[in-house]
């Protein structure tokens, strides 16, 4: 199921996940705990949240307990967990272990996805062909028409209009758009000199701005010859115009389930159980170039027991379901191995009241 490169990694795989449930196992059933139906309250990343409200849905259908997720940005995200105004932040930029450790948080990698660049062009829906370069000098503004030789050359047959090619970004600080910029400031010199990589970078003057992926969504619906990055559960979702780039190997790949497994595999998630490490451009036929982790942050010093359980039950219960919760989702799966030695992170929190968390035996 996650693509591994042998049956001896995936039966290791297997052990690693069995030994991970024996000790989930040992921790008291979430049923037996949810007493209490205070609303658990999340906010960030807008990359993964149309499964997050859907985790959401299930989890209060099951246990009677009510979360809200806002997505406000990754930026926004950590800023709310930092200044412990939610029970859980969600990036799709890893914070470091100076970081984690200033603002006393632990962060737990969730799913992995990719960002998808888009288009609306009045008749084409075809995956147009693009080289990386060519996206990068498309959003630094000087491919300026949708008709420019360099995409006629890539798509021969499609009847390319010459319309202007408009940027629609991100206006918040956003862990799409730092995925994006890191990938075309590794395929474009030019790109990094001049907007650099990041949740915010310095655009060129004339992008349209808009506020969190739907808000991406809604702005290229609206505007014809609009170039645009997205979620690739929306582009599912709202069938929109993808375009097809080059994996690290050079062959052309499209956006899938089935490509962010290949670059799982082909990482330091698998080779190192580095939950942090880049899933940018790597050098495998199969792997979607900007492909990306998502992580959730929870506070390790929360006031009280009562205070930190909301969070970390939902997160808990979330991490637990794996696979299930994200078939079909358009997301993939973190690796069975990782996920067992990650379970160890939620035994860092430590409430300030002295008083052991009811969601498990610490």
């Amino acid at each position: 199921m996650h693509n591994y490169k042998s049956l001896q990694q995936l039966a290791r795989a297997a052990g690693a996940a069995l030994l991970g449930l024996c000790a989930l196992s040992a921790l008291l059933p979430l049923s037996a705990q949810a007493q209490d139906s205070a609303p658990v309250n999340g906010t960030g990343a807008s990359f993964p949240s149309l499964v997050y409200q859907s985790w959401a849905q299930q989890y209060e259908k099951q246990f009677g307990i009510p979360v809200n997720y806002k997505p406000t940005g990754s930026g926004d995200g950590v800023k709310k967990i930092v200044a412990r105004a939610v029970d859980f932040g969600a990036s799709d930029t890893p914070l470091s272990d100076a970081d984690l450790e200033r603002h006393h948080l632990i962060q737990l990698p969730m799913l992995v996805g990719g960002i998808v660049p888009v288009y609306r062009l009045p008749g084409i829906n075809a995956e147009l062909k693009l080289t990386g370069e060519l996206l990068a000098d498309m959003f630094r503004g000087q491919v300026k028409s949708w008709n420019d030789a360099r995409i006629a050359a890539l798509n021969p047959g499609v009847a390319l209009p010459a319309l202007p090619i408009k940027r629609v970004v991100r206006a918040d600080k956003s862990g799409s758009t730092d995925a994006l910029s890191r990938y075309l400031a590794q395929v474009s010199e030019a790109f990094k000199a001049e907007v650099g990589a990041g949740q915010l970078p310095k655009w060129p003057a004339g992008a349209i701005a808009a506020e969190g992926n739907d808000g991406m969504v809604k702005a290229l619906s609206e505007t014809p010859g609009g170039l645009a990055y997205v979620s690739y559960d929306r582009v599912r979702l709202h069938k929109l115009s993808a375009v097809q780039l080059p994996s690290g190997s050079g062959s052309y790949v499209s956006a899938s389930e089935q490509a962010f497994r290949a670059a799982i595999s082909a990482s330091r998630i698998v080779q190192a159980d580095d939950d942090r490490a880049s899933l940018i451009n790597l050098p495998t036929p199969t792997a979607w170039p900007i492909t990306t982790t998502s992580f959730v942050l929870l506070d390790t010093q929360p006031s009280s027991a009562q205070r930190g359980e909301s969070g970390l039950r939902f997160v808990y219960w979330a991490f637990q379901s794996g696979d299930r919760l994200l078939r079909n989702s358009g997301f993939a799966p973190l690796p069975a191995q990782l996920q067992a030695k990650l379970v160890a992170r939620f035994r860092q929190v430590r409430p300030q009241d002295g008083r052991a968390l009811n969601y498990a035996t610490l």
